[in-house]
């Protein structure tokens, strides 16, 4: 593990701290907030793109909107759909 990635996980395990604080003192917008920052740092420590977790959660909906949420995946309809969660930085 590079210093960097150390010090990037450091920053994951503060900011966790730091949403596990605010959730317990009502503080939930604010963790909720914390909550996409850690998600964003956990995709970069592991090398994971915004277009895979964009796929992802596409094929999430896709499941839920059906009702079988536990099953194979659909193929893509015509209309694209608009994403729900967007990763922004």
């Amino acid at each position: 593990m590079s210093h960097s990635d150390e010090q990037l996980h450091s920053v994951l395990e503060t900011l966790e701290e730091c949403r596990k604080v605010l959730s317990e003192n009502e503080g939930r917008e604010t963790a909720e907030l914390l909550s996409i920052v850690i998600l964003d740092l956990r995709m970069r420590l592991r090398g994971i793109a915004n277009a895979e977790l964009r796929a992802l959660c596409d094929e999430i909906l896709r499941g839920i909107g059906s009702g079988e949420a536990t099953s194979a995946p659909k193929p893509a309809q015509d209309q694209p759909r608009r994403p729900l969660l967007r990763v922004v930085k």
